[in-house]
């Protein structure tokens, strides 16, 4: 019998986050996959290592993806990782691919899902903790009120057409892009703030786009409510 692929959200940072199931799923799984070239740099590795006992003894598939736009690059390099988890599946063992957050939502699982499922196996997506939802959780606030709408965009495209949006915007991934995104932000009146590395050691959060530093980690997100200041 093959085994199964599971894409596990571990959260945003704090391992408390993590769902019953999510650590369930890790223990109970042989082999693990990180998008990361050793494992001791993943930070969804970090994270899950902290809630799982013996996490270092499982057979753990190193699967790097280049940062790139190149679709035929990328395409390539989600070819290759499906291929190493398909091994394993086909030997019968489950594997459990950690992401940071939440395997639905940018997640470079999601395409190694469907190269695995179209060649047969099964696959399952177990939900964790979104970054945006923690982050309105330490900042206190809901994210929309009543008829708000919410809008989520990635900070590595273009943002600009979706700052004309009514509601919350949130902007991932900022800090790939973060002295364009200060400089809309700006040019456009708008009030933000932004969390960095959000329940991790190293949280920052900055109240306001004056605050906001030229650089920041790629775990960087901002939240920009209302239309003006």
């Amino acid at each position: 019998m093959n085994g199964i692929l599971y894409g596990v959200g571990v959260g945003p940072g704090d391992p408390k986050l993590m769902t019953y199931l999510a650590v369930e799923t890790i223990e109970r799984c042989p082999v693990i996959a990180i998008p990361s070239e050793e494992k001791h740099y993943g930070v969804s590795y970090r994270i899950a290592e902290q809630m799982i006992k013996d996490l270092d003894k499982k057979e753990c598939l190193s699967l790097p993806v280049p940062m790139t736009k190149d679709r035929q690059v990328l395409k390539r390099s989600y070819e290759e990782a499906a291929g190493q988890v398909a091994e394993r599946l086909k030997a019968g063992k489950d594997v459990a691919y950690l992401t940071l957050g939440d395997p639905a939502v940018y997640s470079t699982y999601i395409y190694i899902q469907r190269i695995v499922t179209a060649q047969g196996y099964d696959a399952r997506i177990i939900s964790g903790v979104p970054s945006f939802c923690a982050i309105a959780a330490r900042l206190g606030d809901s994210l929309a009120d009543r008829q708000e709408q919410i809008h989520i965009l990635p900070s590595s495209y273009d943002i600009e057409e979706g700052m004309e949006y009514e509601g919350t915007r949130i902007l991932m991934k900022a800090g790939s892009k973060l002295p364009e995104v200060k400089r809309i932000l700006k040019e456009k009146g708008l009030a933000a703030v932004m969390v960095e590395n959000c329940g991790m050691e190293d949280e920052h959060i900055y109240g306001s786009v004056e605050e906001m530093p030229e650089k920041a980690s790629y775990y960087a997100t901002v939240l920009v409510k209302g239309n003006k200041q």
